[in-house]
């Protein structure tokens, strides 16, 4: 069965082109590299919750939006090699300070698929 990472971060509404653009640059490298499935999404339907909800776990800031992301692999170790070989590519090397989001308030992990359809 696959393998998925997933990611819950907040994007300020006025660096959300931005975010796209190294959003759709990530993917193409990404799937270079042999990830099966690449999404990231944006929210449409996300309330605060009364005791956690996305908002909250990201700690969102008025003008900023949730977005949620997974990137598929064939296994835990196609996972590991990819990943390490994105992280070395040059094409996405950046500095904390111009990114286009918060990374200190990004959520991330790596998860076994428990049911699959």
């Amino acid at each position: 069965m696959s393998y998925v990472d997933g990611f819950v971060l907040a994007v300020p509404k006025q660096n959300l082109a931005a975010y796209r653009r190294l959003s759709r640059q990530a993917g193409k490298i990404w799937m270079e590299y042999g990830a099966l499935s690449y999404v990231e999404a944006v929210e449409d339907d996300v309330k605060p919750g009364k005791s956690t909800s996305f908002p909250q776990a990201v700690k969102l800031k008025p003008g900023e939006v949730v977005v949620f992301a997974w990137i598929v692999y064939k296994s835990r170790a196609a996972r590991d090699r990819i990943n390490k070989q994105v992280m070395d590519d040059p094409r996405l090397k950046m500095q904390g300070e111009t990114a286009p989001f918060d990374s200190k308030r990004m959520i991330f992990g790596g998860f076994k698929k428990l049911v699959e359809f």
